[in-house]
């Protein structure tokens, strides 16, 4: 056992400078604890990732909407960065259970909006759904056979916002908001 400041040759000829503890047992791998600036690196890089996921699913479900819309001769929804703030966080907020699932504090997430964008109407719709290999399909499809969440989809709408988060169970949450603007 070791402790401190430990300088180890590593394969290859390069040196690794480290602190902590390790345990070095007989034909065991080295265990090197993590830096904090790794772990910090590592916290971004799964961020990235998350976020990189998230940004597609966005996409995935503001595609399919648009294509489900046009099948049925209706216009396409512009996709609006204000709105799919206010949808991100009510879907991190369910992620995390914070609010229950549902369209708890609906109102204000649309009275937020009003400081950006005129509308008439609002409406939204939320999903969540675990271990489906396309989950923004998965909660296009929900939405599909739900009346009131279909009546969203293909009501008199032109701007929408989406939000996508995930919790540590691997449910994934949705949100879109749908806005008919002046």
């Amino acid at each position: 056992m070791a402790k401190n400041s430990i300088l180890a040759k590593l394969p290859g000829g390069k040196l690794l400078l480290f602190a902590g503890f390790f345990s070095l047992i007989a034909g065991a791998s080295l265990a090197v604890p993590l830096s904090r600036i790794e772990v910090i690196e590592q916290q971004q890089a799964k961020a990235m990732q998350s976020d990189q996921e998230f940004k597609y699913l966005v996409e995935q479900v503001h595609r399919g909407i648009n294509e489900y819309r046009a099948s049925l001769n209706l216009p396409p929804l512009k996709l609006n960065s204000l709105i799919n703030q206010q949808a991100a966080i009510h879907s991190q907020k369910m992620a995390e259970q914070e609010v229950k699932f549902g369209h708890y504090g609906f109102k204000a997430r649309v009275e937020v909006l009003r400081s950006g964008i005129a509308y008439r109407q609002a409406a939204e719709n939320v999903a969540f759904n675990q271990g489906y290999q396309d989950p923004a399909q998965t909660a296009i499809a929900g939405w599909i056979d739900s009346e009131g969440h279909h009546e969203n989809m293909i009501g008199d709408f032109n701007l929408t916002g989406i939000g996508v988060a995930r919790n540590n169970q691997g449910e994934y949450y949705f949100t879109q908001i749908f806005i008919k603007g002046k």
